[in-house]
Formats: C-alpha cells, structure tokens, sequence
C-alpha cells in the first residue's frame, strides 16, 4: 500500500459549513434615504471567512494495516 502524495496532505480542505462560500451579504430589508439595499456582511463561524480549513493531519495509526 503506498502513501498519500505531499500534495495531497498538503492542500486545504474546503470547510463543510459554507461550502467554501465564506463571507455573504446578507439584506437587512428596506431601504436607505438614498434608495440602496441596506446590507451586513457576515463570515463563517467554522473558517473565520477564509473558506477553507487547514489540511487534516494523518496520525502514523491511519496508515498502519491491521494483519
């Protein structure tokens, strides 16, 4: 059995939270005295807007082959 590649191991994971859509603008309805949408800008709890998540770290028990 070979081992993962470095790129592998190396590559962030998308976060499952938001799917790699970190930041959204989210509409506070209505309008402002100028006619614009009143808006927030919000981030993902889990990647703090980045995204993705650090790549998950094999321990040496993953990779051992119970005989």
């Amino acid at each position: 059995m070979t081992g993962p590649t470095p790129a592998t191991i190396n590559t962030p994971r998308i976060c499952p939270d938001c799917d790699g859509f970190a930041s959204v603008k989210v509409t506070l309805g209505g309008r402002d005295r100028h006619d614009h949408l009143r808006t927030i800008t919000t981030h993902c709890r889990a990647c703090h807007g980045t995204g993705t998540l650090p790549a998950r770290r094999y321990r040496a028990s993953d990779w051992e082959v119970a005989a």
